[in-house]
């Protein structure tokens, strides 16, 4: 049975879904980069947590790994998830722009009243 394409898409930022991933995929973004390397970027986690959150990224489809010597790079599987990754950036803009404005009509409420 076809999972629905609602589905497919609900699954996908599932998976996106945890900040070790996310942090990842911002990384990649500006270039390949091995496992020790993505450990000293992100800071506070330990190999084998970042390993199983690269197991993850990669069973989607969503980064490549390539073997170079003992070393493993990561590497963004196309363009499209640097594009959403940026696209998340604009929304989370746009929201906080939003939320921004809503408290400065708050405060300046406020201070009317007083």
């Amino acid at each position: 049975m076809q999972v629905p394409l609602y589905q497919a898409k609900a699954d996908l930022f599932r998976m996106l879904g945890h900040p070790v991933r996310i942090r990842v995929l911002e990384l990649l973004q500006d270039r390949p980069m091995a496992v020790r390397d993505l450990l000293t970027e992100i800071g506070g986690i330990e190999a084998p947590a970042l390993s199983q959150q690269l197991a993850v990224l990669r069973r989607s489809g969503i980064v490549t790994a390539t073997r170079e010597g003992s070393t493993v790079v990561y590497a963004l599987a196309g363009g499209d998830v640097a594009e959403l990754m940026r696209a998340a950036r604009r929304i989370l803009t746009e929201m906080l722009a939003g939320q921004n404005e809503l408290l400065a009509e708050l405060r300046e409420a406020e201070a009317e009243a007083r």
